[in-house]
Formats: structure tokens, sequence, C-alpha cells
């Protein structure tokens, strides 16, 4: 199914401030909030949607990328996360930002808990950001890269627990094992129950007596990752991809964080890249832009064989269709255009010279006259200039 817009998600204009987004985002997250919808399945989805967008439009980088290049830009597809790739435990975890930490709406939705069932899980590892250069080959059709990430990795040793063995692991005694406290607070509409995590076991609900040591209690250590990065056609300088869980593991079982991809493009040495088009500077001599020729133009498909007609002038553009580059959102793809240029040499020999002469004494040699007659002229220059 097509995703929708994200604006319209959130049923706010492009040009909507961050207060209007977060505005609409609450209205949008209590109508079909899980716990006044139970085993309603579309309205779970409308709530992951609408967090998916406002998790995007909040942030000016991420409005700006998907502005520009709409999901596609988001890293959807392709085997990445993007916006897309929140769990509903990431859109709990960031309740608190929209609704306010302690606030009656986390009393009314059990502090972000479906049924009681959720509670936050350690700490949250960071996200990590990499470089990956491309040429516009690998632009144009896709590629998969395979990159090594130094990174925080899940202990080995403990699996992640931080504790020494599984004698070390008992349950939390602030929270009795349920990795969240609960506090009754007045407000001004009453008494309302708040729930926020455990500050003494980070939510895990388990407290360690005897640290892991070879973690010495963190549950991560330091390692190295190998990634496959699917990386999709059409892609550009300066767009940032994602994916969800590859960054840094979490600490006491917290989820990982993302891992971002900014992309980056190897300069071709007969390409230049306009948007989805691309572009080549061809150069000829004067007697093949008057005589016409045949030329082979590169293109990312390998060579083409490219007519020049006669009477071809300097700065003309001819049109290779479908040659460019596709569109990362699957819209089409764009073309190749090539610059004609016809350079004058600097240096001449005396014959050259002799032969440019004549040719300027010509009564026919002038940019309004018909130069038919000059063609045999230019077929005795022509193997001059090659």
């Amino acid at each position: 199914m097509a995703q929708r817009d994200y604006y319209e998600v959130l049923g706010v204009s492009k040009s909507a401030t961050e207060a209007e987004l977060k505005k609409a985002y609450r209205k949008v997250a209590m109508k079909n909030h899980p716990d006044r919808n139970p085993d309603d399945k579309a309205a779970e989805e409308r709530f992951k949607e609408a967090a998916s967008a406002y998790e995007v439009l909040k942030d000016p980088q991420k409005r700006a990328r998907y502005d520009r290049y709409g999901h596609a830009g988001m890293g959807q597809g392709g085997g990445f996360g993007g916006a897309g790739g929140m769990t509903m435990e990431d859109i709990f975890q960031n309740f608190g930002d929209v609704f306010g930490q302690g606030s009656p709406f986390e009393s009314f939705f059990g502090g972000g808990q479906q049924g009681g069932q959720r509670r936050a899980r350690g700490q949250r590892g960071s996200n990590l950001r990499t470089r990956v250069k491309l040429t516009l080959e690998e632009i144009s059709k896709g590629v998969t890269k395979k990159i090594k990430i130094k990174k925080q990795i899940t202990c080995d040793n403990c699996e992640g627990s931080g504790a020494k063995d599984a004698s070390s692991v008992s349950r939390c005694s602030t929270c009795g094992g349920s990795g969240m406290v609960r506090q009754v607070r007045n407000t001004f509409l009453g008494q309302m129950q708040t729930t926020t995590t455990c500050p003494t076991c980070s939510g895990s609900g388990q407290e360690v007596k005897a640290n892991c040591s070879k973690c010495k209690g963190d549950g991560v250590m330091y390692g190295e990752d190998t990634i496959d990065l699917d990386i999709p056609a059409g892609v550009a300088e300066g767009m940032q991809l994602s994916m969800t869980g590859r960054g840094n593991a979490g600490k006491k079982g917290g989820p990982a964080g993302d891992l971002l991809i900014n992309i980056e493009e190897i300069p071709h040495d007969s390409l230049q890249r306009e948007g989805q088009n691309l572009v080549h500077e061809l150069y000829i001599n004067f007697a093949d832009a008057a005589l016409g020729t045949k030329v082979e133009v590169p293109t990312l498909e390998g060579n083409v064989r490219f007519d020049i007609s006669s009477g071809t002038q300097s700065g003309e553009v001819k049109r290779l269709r479908g040659k460019g580059l596709p569109s990362v959102q699957g819209h089409g793809r764009g073309d190749q255009f090539v610059h004609v240029n016809v350079f004058t040499p600097k240096r001449l020999s005396d014959r050259e010279k002799e032969l440019l002469e004549e040719l300027r004494e010509s009564e026919n040699f002038s940019p309004d006259a018909d130069t038919s007659s000059e063609r045999g002229f230019f077929s005795k220059v022509k193997d001059l200039f090659q």
C-alpha cells in the first residue's frame, strides 16, 4: 500500500510551524491511541503513521530532505528502516516529548504502556553516522555495499545483561520487576496516577549484584559489525539514508540506535550531473562542425554513436533521451545532454595558415552566407585538424 503524505497524515500544510505540528500530532495520537482503541488494527496503524510523520517533520533536516525527495529520501525501501522503521516501543519512548512527562495524558494512557504490558527497557544506544562514496554508474542502477563499522556491540559474555552470571541477577527491589514506578499527583483535574521508568533498574526490572568482567556491567563492548547497505538507484549527493537498529547497541537490554548513511558522489571523468540529467561536453574542430561527422559519446551504459550534422554551431545542445539517472522515487529517468563546443587551434602550420587565409578571402565565408560552396574547401583542410 502506498504511503500517505506526512503532511496529510497530520492534517497540516507544508508551511506548518513546529507548534502546529506538535498540536496536530497530539490530536491524531490521542484519537488513535491503542488504549483508546483496543483490538483496532486500523487505529493502531494510524497511530504509528502519525508518529512516523511527526518524527520526520519535527526535525528541520529530515523535513527538508522529505520535502525534496519524499518518502524515498527517508530511506524507505532498499533495506532501510527510515521513519517507517519505528517500533511501538520507539513511539512510546518519545511520547513524553509531546505530551509531557507526568502530564494528565500519561495517566489516561498508562504512562505510554499499551494495555499495561509495555515498559521501557534499559538505555537506547546512540546513532552512528557513516559516509558512502558512489560512482554515477552505481547510482544509476543501485548497489549493495558491504561496510565494516566500529561500534558498541552487545557483550558476548553476558549477552547484554551486564551480569556476571544468572545468579547475579535479581528482581528490582524498587519496581518489583515491572520496570515502572507509579506516583499519585494532585493536579487541577484531581488526583492523577503517573507512571515513569524505574530509576533503579532503568526499566529492565532487574538488579545486577555482580557485574560481568568483560563489559563491566554495561552489557556492551567495543567491536566491529559488517553491514550490507542496499542503496536504491537515483540517490544524490548529500542525501541521508538510515538503517534502524544498526547503530550502537543499547545498554542493559535497551534498543540499539540507528545507522545514518550520508551519500557522496565520486566525480565522473566525462559526465556532470544536474538533477536526474547528465551533461557531456563534446569538443569538435570547425571542419567537422561544417561538414558533419560521427562521434563516440560516453554514457553510463557505454559509448554510443552520435551524428553531428553539417553546419552545427558551437554551443548547440543535443539530447540523448533516457540516458540520464532514475528518480529515487521511481518516477521515470532523466536525459543526457551533449554540449557541442567548436574549438580553435592555437598553433597552425604554414599550410594550415595558407588554407585558412584562402577561406577568409572567400566572399561566401560569412555568418550570413550559404556555406554549401565552402564544403569542398573544408574537405581539403579537415585532415589537418584531426
